[in-house]
């Protein structure tokens, strides 16, 4: 039998975040004659752009590329990432997913060199959205989360909650539908604090999709009913219309064909009334299932019908396929077999089609990248053969300024030549310093496995053997009561030696480390902690179930988790740690962090820090060739970054 497509109206937009000017097109256009060649006239071109964008993407564009070229020779970097923004938004349109990534990675970085956390934050979730476009998920989910922890800290509840809403897309698409819960109802929680609004109903709506996709049909459907009554009270048309159509479906599935009818005749009313011929197929659809249910096949036929011509002005084949499912079970009701089985063939053209294009999409993918590397290499090319060129005629432009020429040229060489010898040297010595600190490292740590070793198997075995000899000895003594609270003494302070012994050898070399991994030995170790000491510790795991990580790799992480939690408990006086570890698996790095609720410091004192934990630190970074950034203000915590390759 055929069903509903469930409307998920969360979009992927591009965050601008930039406030458009108030005044009209023809307005903008005469303010710009007269305009200078400043930074304002930057937003002017930016403002024009953005009137054109919705009915002209190629003039829209157009400016966007001025706004960029004159933000370009004012040096105006708050221009360039604006420009960027926004025209990334015009590549998506065109289906440039690659182009556009590599434009919202130049704006994130122009962002972070001019240090505003705003602006880091929406470059990052563009980023997102562009690995979202190209369906790498992993990555998109990283750059989200990224950004809404800028959002977080700027207490942006708008913000963060976007974060989550696209981060419940993302899970939906992977199939990971209780990950997709957990975010849409964190979502749903950030924007019931404004109270509520057109971005509370689209939440509501995928929230519900997800809670059926959990099977949680009443939850389900009080999320709809809650949706719809926001959307009627602010008059938000396609949010009432996707709430109907949402509630409608539930109680097809439930078979209740009279409670179904009302919301999918209202559906089809709003479709019509706000001339969405997606919705009105869907609701038309909805309306062939209800005479389905009451055996009224010719009505639903008829329906059915509307709803297949609907579809293809539309241009939805996913509708489509699910329109022709819905004849189908109607022509089978009938008994008109062949005319149904007809229709199933179309379905497996159209499936085979649909997967096809998805294909085709893919394929179109790699060949742009091909394409575009194959570019930039002719550009190379003509630019070397240009070079060559030119060299060439000032040779022959005379024999003095040949002569000037050889000898500017024998000097550039020399100078070429010692630069690279130089570059040599340098790549040696950093070559040997990371050989040397390599060997410290993996010295250190056969040192630690060997104490750990020795205190465990030799002092631990000594202790245990005293401890076993007192015990036997203690039946053996006539002892006064005194005499014997002291012997119970002093086997208690054994006991609690030979704890102290194993947790210093365990510190030393765990061996959950070895034996299960370092996701599980950094779970522990945090746990531990969260035992032993007056501080809340939280770990959290995002994707480290399915990374395997070479053990001197683990080791080294391990030992910089260990490091930054121990500076947390010697000199934050946190109340709250969070330990996070993620991978990126299309880029093949690890993202540590480790963040506290504690007094901070300022960062400007950090490079001067002689101590021996932060030095270790570094070195270890080092060693993963990795980065460290550090965040953190007095009285409001400290916030380390770190990314590793593994």
């Amino acid at each position: 039998m055929g069903k509903l497509s469930l409307i998920l109206i969360a979009l992927l937009t591009v965050f601008t975040g930039w406030s458009q000017s108030a005044m009209n097109k023809d307005s903008l256009l005469k303010v710009l004659k007269t305009a200078k060649d400043d930074t304002a006239r930057v937003l002017l071109y930016i403002d024009i752009g953005y009137q054109y964008e919705q009915d002209d993407p190629s003039t829209a564009g157009q400016y966007y590329l001025m706004a960029g070229e004159l933000s370009q020779r004012l040096h105006y970097k708050t221009g360039t990432i604006k420009f960027l923004t926004n025209y990334t938004g015009i590549l998506n349109g065109r289906g440039a997913y690659d182009s556009a990534l590599a434009l919202n990675k130049q704006s994130f970085q122009l962002a972070r060199e001019i240090h505003n956390d705003l602006y880091i934050g929406k470059t990052a979730a563009n980023i997102g959205n562009s690995f979202n476009y190209l369906s790498e998920y992993d990555s998109a989910i990283y750059y989200y989360e990224m950004a809404g922890r800028y959002f977080e800290a700027m207490d942006n509840n708008y913000l963060l909650a976007r974060m989550y809403e696209m981060e419940q897309l993302v899970y939906q698409n992977m199939m990971q539908y209780k990950k997709a819960l957990q975010y849409g109802k964190m979502a749903v929680k950030e924007l019931r604090s404004s109270g509520d609004s057109v971005d509370l109903s689209r939440s509501l709506l995928n929230l519900a999709n997800s809670y059926q996709n959990n099977n949680f049909i009443d939850s389900a459907l009080s999320c709809y009913k809650e949706a719809l009554t926001i959307s009627r009270k602010l008059d938000f048309i396609s949010g009432e219309a996707a709430s109907l159509l949402g509630i409608g479906n539930i109680y097809f599935h439930r078979y209740d064909a009279d409670a179904m009818k009302p919301y999918f005749e209202k559906a089809l009313a709003l479709s019509k009334q706000s001339g969405d011929p997606n919705g009105e197929a869907i609701a038309s659809r909805g309306m062939a299932l209800y005479h389905l249910l009451k055996k009224e096949l010719d009505k639903a036929k008829a329906f059915c019908i509307v709803s297949l011509k609907l579809t293809d002005s539309a241009g939805s084949k996913y509708d489509r396929y699910e329109s022709m499912n819905t004849l189908s079970s109607i022509l089978y009701a009938q008994g008109n077999i062949i005319e149904a089985e007809k229709v199933r063939y179309k379905m497996q053209l159209l499936e085979n089609e649909i997967r096809g294009s998805e294909l085709q999409q893919k394929t179109i993918s790699i060949e742009k990248k091909f394409e575009t590397e194959k570019k930039e290499a002719q550009i190379k090319l003509q630019r070397s053969q240009l070079h060559q060129k030119n060299t060439l005629n000032y040779i022959l432009s005379g024999s003095a300024v040949a002569l000037l020429l050889i000898s500017l040229l024998a000097y550039r060489n020399y100078r070429h030549k010692q630069k690279l010898q130089q570059a040599k040297i340098d790549e040696l010595e950093t070559e040997k310093q990371l050989t040397a600190t390599e060997a410290v490292l993996k010295g250190e740590e056969q040192e630690r496995t060997r104490l750990a070793k020795d205190l465990h198997d030799g002092l631990g075995g000594m202790l245990s053997g005293i401890k076993y000899s007192l015990n036997n000895m203690k039946g053996n003594l006539i002892l006064t009561a005194e005499n014997a609270r002291a012997f119970e003494r002093s086997i208690d302070m054994l006991d609690s030696s030979i704890q102290e012994m194993r947790r210093v050898a365990h510190n030393m070399m765990p061996e959950v480390l070895v034996k299960y991994g370092l996701n599980v030995a950094v779970g522990e170790f945090c746990s531990e902690i969260d035992r032993s000491v007056a501080l809340h510790v939280t770990y959290q795991p995002i994707g480290m179930e399915q990374v395997a990580i070479d053990q001197t790799i683990a080791v080294t992480i391990y030992r910089i988790v260990q490091e930054l939690v121990n500076n947390a408990i010697k000199h934050a006086h946190a109340q709250n740690l969070l330990v996070q570890l993620q991978p990126s698996a299309s880029e093949k790095m690890l993202m540590i962090t480790v963040e506290d609720d504690g007094k901070g410091f300022d960062t400007a004192a950090l490079p001067a820090s002689k101590g021996i934990g932060w030095s270790n630190i570094q070195n270890r970074v080092e060693f993963l060739k990795g980065k460290i950034d550090v965040h953190s203000e007095p009285g409001k915590g400290t916030s380390v970054l770190i990314e590793v390759h593994i």
